[in-house]
């Protein structure tokens, strides 16, 4: 038998991940834009935990809701204790379920004015 090979042309690997982050840098600016307008809950993405949230940093996702910065991030995640830059994807569930019923709960406001 004469046995052939053909050779398929493939991008290189270098293109492949610049791809691939490429899609992930977008569904994440998609999320980010569909938490701040209110379309979805950060305490629903929190439990859920979505592909495009898997790596993303916890106070990336909290501080993409509105009138949230670094300073009320800081404050929630300390009431845990939790890192701001844990992924989501490593959450433990019990973490998950504990700052999903504190951002649900109303519990992040307390101790500050959440009024303008």
């Amino acid at each position: 038998m004469n046995a052939t090979a053909t050779i398929v042309p493939t991008r290189p690997q270098y293109v492949r991940a610049l791809e691939r982050a490429n899609e992930v840098r977008l569904a994440r600016a998609r999320l980010k834009r569909r938490v701040a307008f209110g379309e979805i809950d950060v305490a629903g993405v929190i439990v859920d935990c979505p592909w495009e949230a898997q790596s993303m940093a916890v106070a990336d996702l909290l501080m993409s809701q509105r009138r949230w910065g670094q300073t009320r991030c800081h404050k929630l995640l300390a009431r845990l204790p939790m890192s701001e830059q844990k992924t989501v994807g490593l959450m433990t569930d019990r973490q998950r379920h504990a700052l999903a019923a504190m951002l649900s709960s109303g519990e992040e406001g307390r101790g500050w004015s959440a009024t303008p």
